[in-house]
């Protein structure tokens, strides 16, 4: 049997003692610190109510999703708690100094959830934890539709994506899931879009989107061009007991998240994933997810890649090559592995500066550059958070991605004034003109743009929902490691010994004090985890129009 261990790290001890903060080691890679807040502060207009803690509490507002455009950054903040105003926001590229206001994206008028005065019909934000921006120049917003996630978790709204045309900051795609797809307790919060098929000539309107739900756990996967939406579960991606309690530093905090980190290679056609609560990264072939709802019987060919040394959130991937970017919390560290050649490097690691990394970007926009979002989450969890320390941060290492060179064929779609990579505070061309603080609030939203309303093509029987999902037979036990060996260095054979998934039974209790067993047997065994489901569209494609 061939054992090694995925992750760079074993123990903060040997880490620290290698290691100096913003310096790699083994390697000459150094982290640049973008920008940094204590307290993420918005250009509220005059007439918002931004003494009222219930809309505005800095404590609360926490940095989940990051993306680098041409001439902004975008930021996703989504509410957690209460006093979260705006959940998607963006800060120009031209920016000097720390601590930018956070300018609403695209307007206030986008964020009434705030202030309550929604509607779920409208073109509107709720909550928002991650952010993607294609090869079109289209920024995609993943709202979760939930209020208060880690306090009375509130459904304020049904789970949606909405695309934005970055030249105009209008909406040109509204995709909203059917109820089959969501569960009660759905909390959409990663997505992946993928346009390895994707035809310039369409515009990215016929790209597949992967998208995770944390709480539910599952990969939900809607076909663009088709607008189709099918769901797809496996135990993999359901959350570890063994490692509800994450350790930073003196902090440990207790989070059953299930799948949350994505990664894509696309070269290879492998999504990369993760819970929070779980010492492994698994993957799964695009193929696969775009197959279709999963005949009964059959799993889902999930595989075991590895272990890490402690639980981690952010994955990201580079372009080309292969390389995959994770960053373990216990370890406060960035790292990469190559599942291709079995390499591993520690990028960089700091204390004070990486503690809790959310998302890991490589833009094609900007090289060969990877970004971090690392904040203090779980001091903003735990309720202790110091206000006089820098609490969010956005961190860059260079010379670590390959792009792809897809931009090439979509170059008629960027912005038309010469674009600078960004380095600190020079950050983009004197000619943009920076977006004005914000758009006064209309006394009418917009209407809704291209609606999805799918049908039900299956479970015409109407099945009942809800059952088997931990029980259903899996086949982990066949599962392969990627591209099994030793690893080369030797600091990563300290951490030797992975064992076949799942553990034995030895090493967890299979029955409970009064002598039953523990896990649940299947209750329906005619039902199927919810992949006899598909739906077909109902209205055209709306296409974004060529500039």
């Amino acid at each position: 049997m061939h054992r090694w261990c995925l992750l760079a790290v074993v123990c903060s001890g040997v880490l620290v003692a290698i290691a100096r903060p913003g310096q790699a080691v083994g390697g000459s890679h150094k982290m640049e610190v973008v920008k940094q807040w204590n307290l993420l502060n918005f250009n509220f207009p005059w007439d918002y109510p931004a003494a009222s803690k219930e809309f505005y509490n800095p404590e609360n507002v926490v940095a989940t999703g990051l993306e680098v455009g041409y001439d902004r950054i975008f930021i996703a903040t989504p509410r957690l708690f209460s006093g979260v105003p705006a959940t998607v926001s963006s800060i120009p590229r031209g920016t000097n100094g720390d601590s930018p206001v956070l300018q609403a994206y695209p307007d206030w008028t986008h964020h009434r959830a705030a202030t309550k005065e929604y509607n779920c019909s409208d073109i509107g934000l709720v909550s928002v934890y991650r952010l993607r921006i294609d090869s079109c120049n289209r920024l995609w917003a993943l709202d979760a539709g939930v209020s208060r996630s880690l306090e009375d978790f509130e459904v304020t709204c049904p789970p949606k994506i909405l695309v934005y045309d970055l030249h105009t900051d209008q909406v040109v795609r509204r995709i909203d899931f059917p109820p089959e797809v969501v569960r009660r307790e759905s909390l959409y919060t990663n997505l992946i879009v993928d346009e390895t098929t994707s035809r310039p000539e369409n515009n990215c309107d016929d790209v597949f989107v992967y998208i995770t739900d944390t709480v539910a756990p599952g990969i939900v996967v809607y076909d663009s061009g088709k607008d189709l939406t099918w769901r797809v579960s496996h135990p993999a991606m359901y959350p570890d007991p063994d490692f509800a309690e994450s350790s930073i530093l003196e902090h440990r905090f207790t989070l059953m998240d299930g799948i949350v980190g994505l990664a894509f290679d696309m070269e290879a056609g492998i999504v990369y994933f993760q819970p929070l609560a779980t010492d492994r990264i698994f993957s799964v072939t695009t193929a696969a997810l775009r197959a279709g709802p999963l005949p009964f019987g059959k799993d889902l060919p999930v595989k075991l890649v590895g272990r890490k040394s402690s639980q981690g959130i952010g994955l990201g991937a580079s372009p080309r090559g292969g390389t995959i970017f994770y960053a373990p919390l216990s370890e406060t560290a960035v790292a990469s592995w190559n599942p291709r050649t079995n390499e591993h490097q520690i990028l960089v690691q700091d204390q004070e500066k990486i503690q809790f990394a959310a998302d890991l970007r490589t833009p094609d926009r900007d090289g060969t550059a990877l970004y971090v979002l690392t904040s203090k989450f779980h001091r903003f969890f735990l309720k202790n958070l110091d206000a006089n320390e820098f609490n969010t941060r956005i961190l860059r290492i260079d010379g670590v991605a390959i792009p792809s060179g897809q931009l090439a064929t979509q170059s008629h779609l960027r912005p038309t004034v010469p674009y600078d990579t960004l380095h600190g505070n020079a950050y983009y061309h004197p000619s943009v003109v920076l977006p004005v603080p914000y758009k006064p609030l209309g006394p009418v939203l917009p209407p809704a743009a291209t609606t999805s309303n799918p049908l039900s093509v299956f479970n015409t029987q109407n099945m009942p929902f809800g059952h088997g999902l931990f029980t259903k037979q899996s086949t982990f036990g066949h599962s392969t490691i990627l591209q099994q060996g030793k690893p080369s260095q030797p600091f990563f054979a300290l951490n030797n010994g992975e064992k076949s998934f799942p553990p034995s039974l030895g090493s967890r209790p299979q029955y409970g004090a009064s002598g039953s067993p523990i896990f649940v047997p299947k209750l329906n065994q005619n039902f199927n985890d919810l992949n006899l489901l598909r739906y077909r569209k109902s209205v055209p494609v709306n296409q974004t129009a060529l500039h």
